[in-house]
C-alpha cells in the first residue's frame, strides 16, 4: 500500500519554508500532494493557478530527486476531507515554533476525532526557513524590500511583477 501525504496551506507565495517542508515529506511518502485552500472569504494575492504552477515549478524536482511521486490540488473544505478525498494517510503540517504547535496540535487533535485514518506528521522547519512566513514575504514585496532570500527565485520573479508600479 503506497504511503500517501497531503501536506495543505496557502502558499500565497511558495515560500523556502515550504519548501524546507516539501523536501523532508518526500522522504516519508511514495506520494506527496500539495494541497492549495481556497478560502472563498480571503483576498489572496496570487490566483490560484498562480500558486499551482508555482508549486509545480518547485516541488516537483524535489520530489523527482529522491522518487516521490507529485501532484498539487485545491480543496474548499475541510483539510481533513480533502485529505481522504486524495488516498491520503499521512497529513504533513510544518511548525516553526511554539505558536505553532500549540495550534496544530489543536487541530491534529480534531482531525483525529473527525478522521482517524489519517495521521498528522509535524516537520519541524530548519533553523534558516524559520521566520519566514508567506505573510511576511508579502508585507516585505509590497514596502519594496528585498525578500529573495526567503523564496526561490522563480517565485521573486512573480512578486516583483505583482508589485512593479
Amino acid at each position: 500500500m503506497p504511503r500517501i501525504a497531503l501536506y495543505p496551506g496557502s502558499f500565497d507565495p511558495v515560500t523556502n519554508g515550504h519548501l524546507d517542508v516539501v523536501r523532508h515529506a518526500v522522504t516519508l511518502c511514495d506520494r506527496l500532494i500539495v494541497a492549495v485552500a481556497i478560502h472563498h472569504g480571503k483576498k489572496s494575492l496570487f490566483s490560484t493557478e498562480e500558486r499551482l504552477e508555482m508549486l509545480q515549478a518547485v516541488c516537483a524536482p524535489i520530489a523527482q530527486k529522491v522518487g516521490c511521486a507529485f501532484d498539487c490540488t485545491t480543496y474548499d473544505n475541510l483539510t481533513v476531507t480533502a485529505a481522504q478525498a486524495t488516498g491520503a494517510t499521512i497529513m504533513i503540517r510544518g511548525l516553526r515554533d511554539g505558536t505553532d504547535l500549540d495550534y496544530e496540535m489543536q487541530l491534529a487533535g480534531m482531525n483525529e476525532a473527525m478522521a482517524p485514518d489519517v495521521h498528522t506528521v509535524f516537520v519541524p522547519a530548519s533553523a534558516a526557513v524559520r521566520p519566514i512566513t508567506a505573510t511576511l514575504v508579502r508585507q516585505i514585496a509590497q514596502m519594496g524590500g528585498d525578500f529573495s532570500a526567503f523564496v526561490p527565485p522563480s517565485v521573486v520573479a512573480k512578486l516583483k511583477a505583482k508589485f512593479a508600479s
